[in-house]
């Protein structure tokens, strides 16, 4: 049951460092000296070795707000009760921008490597925390899907957009000459890269390779939150999936449409999990895209969808402890908040889902996917994994129901796929995301058909 709970810190963790981003400046404290991978090596040695006044010691003022000694510890301790014991550290490398300074110390605990993110101010003092699980370790597990022919496309590094938020991106195109049809994938919720990685998998990857060995070109790309994040940190206070999502799938559509290689009149929007979501939003900010296509979208509220996901992942523990049903109250405390009519630009973002701000729950406030769908024109396919414990047949029903009347409206759910579109058997769980997989055949193979088709 260990991944299950880690699942359930790392989304607590997430709000509290969210939080850290938000909270008002407070006044600076004098900087620390030395190199700041000396530092932060330093700040997991002292965590793990329990000296939390040591640790917050390193802290900047908001941090010291957002994440106190005692607040520290009880995660800590949470996060070696289901991820072990503290083995050691593995290796460090640093990620900068012209703000901060983020490095990652690849950490071994008795059952997961994790990568411990420390971000640090111009002052060299520590702004933010993270946990993570530590992709480059499981990147050596990775492989091609057997239906992916690599003599079949070629690949080119391009860029998304420009200015301060341009995204590095890889644009996979059929080896046959003239225009072909072309799908901008559009990532599901967090940092995520071009290819969607978790863990050992590359669900976008997979979706690249196969769809180009087929004849359709398929641009992903590096989510702003993932290659932007330090960045976007100052812009926490006013976040919303525009700036998060929308914005970039726009200009990947944009990007497509520049190049000869590709038909501009069949350019389609592929969104999964909250790409899948907003993806009607997408579609209707362009209405030129050709068609969407949805893979595990919700059709809920993004605040239920959260809520319904603690429940189901508390309910996967042997017993639900105290220190369970403390978040579990905690999280439909900060529900009820989002669905306030008083919910104001003025509520602080550490008491709302996730640590996001309120400017992001009241752009999705009035938002209806299904309902948004029913005014585009263009043909929509809605694929959903019946082992999808993120979201739902619940969802997909929704979607049914909703758009059914449509003859321009296809829908196909998968006994046995979970969330990734990837095998597995019994309930749905985090612990499978752990390991190496790739998006089914059958998935490819009906986006294939159904695209070949218009």
């Amino acid at each position: 049951m260990r991944l299950y709970k880690l699942t359930f810190i790392l989304l607590i963790l997430l709000a509290v460092v969210t939080a850290s981003c938000s909270t008002q400046t407070a006044p600076a404290d004098p900087p620390l000296e030395g190199d700041v991978t000396d530092l932060a090596v330093d700040f997991v040695t002292k965590l793990s070795e329990e000296d939390f006044a040591g640790t917050v010691a390193y802290y900047d003022a908001n941090m010291r707000q957002a994440l106190p000694e005692s607040n520290l510890r009880e995660v800590w301790e949470q996060l070696l009760g289901q991820a072990g014991p503290f083995v050691g550290i593995l290796d460090t490398r640093v990620e900068s921008d012209d703000e901060y300074d983020a490095v990652l110390v690849t950490s071994e605990f008795e059952s997961l490597v994790l990568d411990i993110r420390v971000v640090f101010n111009r002052d060299k003092r520590v702004a933010g925390l993270f946990f993570q699980p530590a992709q480059e370790h499981y990147e050596s597990e990775y492989r091609l899907p057997p239906y992916t022919d690599t003599a079949a496309f070629t690949e080119y590094e391009v860029t998304v957009g420009s200015g301060e938020w341009a995204l590095p991106g890889t644009l996979t195109v059929p080896l046959e000459s003239g225009s072909h049809p072309a799908v901008v994938l559009v990532h599901g919720s967090g940092p995520n890269d071009r290819d969607e990685t978790i863990g050992p998998n590359k669900p976008f990857k997979d979706l690249a390779t196969g769809l180009s060995s087929r004849g359709i070109a398929v641009l992903r790309y590096e989510k702003r939150t993932k290659e932007h994040g330090q960045a976007m940190a100052s812009q926490m206070e006013t976040l919303t999936p525009k700036e998060e999502v929308i914005d970039d799938a726009l200009a990947a559509v944009a990007l497509l449409r520049s190049r000869d290689d590709i038909d501009p009149e069949s350019i389609y929007v592929l969104g999964h999990s909250l790409g899948g979501t907003l993806a009607p939003l997408i579609g209707a900010e362009d209405r030129e895209i050709a068609g969407l296509i949805i893979l595990a979208g919700a059709a809920r509220p993004l605040e239920d969808i959260i809520l319904e996901q603690y429940h189901y992942l508390a309910g996967l523990e042997e017993k639900v402890t105290e220190e369970t049903e403390a978040a579990l109250q905690d999280m439909q405390l900060r529900v009820e908040r989002v669905k306030d009519p008083d919910l104001s630009l003025d509520t602080p973002a550490d008491k709302l889902p996730l640590g996001m701000p309120a400017s992001y729950w009241l752009y999705l406030r009035d938002y209806n996917p299904a309902e948004t769908a029913k005014t585009l024109s263009v043909p929509v396919l809605i694929l959903q994994g019946e082992r999808d414990y993120q979201v739902t047949m619940e969802d997909f029903t929704i979607w049914q129901d909703e758009l059914s009347s449509r003859t321009d409206v296809a829908f196909k759910s998968y006994p046995g796929l979970n969330h990734l579109f990837m095998k597995g058997e019994g309930p749905g769980n985090p612990n499978e995301y752990m390991q190496p997989g790739n998006v089914a055949q059958e998935v490819v193979d009906d986006i294939v058909s159904w695209l070949q088709v218009r």
